[in-house]
């Protein structure tokens, strides 16, 4: 817990402002960006000092569906999303939504199933303005998890794998 004394309190307040929705997760604090009634940004590992959960309106019903998630397994549908990419992005991200739980595809298949290549299927998935509702971490390599939002070592791979295990995924 952050006390007003403590030198990352102001950011953590400041950071915490810029989201519509804070909730906290077994992977750490998700702030939650929407625009109208649409999900435009869900960002995993904010920096903030507590959860914030509005009543109503788009940011509400990501961050309960979000919340039941991890609670559950229960996979979050529904959620109207605003995402901002290129053509190319947002035919990787309409795919990786049609991957179910408990499953994965390696960043090959996916390629081959769009007529491009590895990498720029990697690059979707890093450039993913909604993880977890765009579910990028079941995009695997074919020797292993793979990175997570562009980082290959560190606490990324780990996240992406406790997902992949709460979601049944065994490899």
């Amino acid at each position: 817990m952050r006390f007003c004394n403590d030198p990352g309190y102001e950011l953590a307040k400041t950071i915490m402002k810029d989201y519509d929705a804070i909730i906290s997760s077994p992977i750490g604090y998700i702030g939650i960006r929407a625009t109208g009634d649409r999900i435009h940004a869900v960002d995993l590992r904010v920096q903030a000092s507590r959860e914030r959960l509005p009543r109503d309106g788009a940011a509400a019903n990501a961050a309960r569906a979000i919340k039941a998630y991890f609670a559950s397994g229960h996979w979050p549908e529904g959620i109207a999303l605003q995402e901002q990419g290129t053509p190319f992005q947002k035919r990787v991200w309409r795919l990786l939504r049609s991957i179910r739980p408990g499953s994965a595809l390696t960043y090959g298949e996916v390629a081959r199933r769009l007529d491009s290549g590895p990498r720029a299927v990697g690059q979707a998935c890093r450039a993913n303005p909604c993880p977890i509702l765009t579910p990028c971490h079941r995009v695997v390599s074919a020797s292993g998890a793979g990175g997570f939002s562009g980082r290959s070592s560190g606490d990324w791979p780990r996240m992406k794998a406790w997902l992949l295990r709460h979601e049944g995924y065994l490899r």
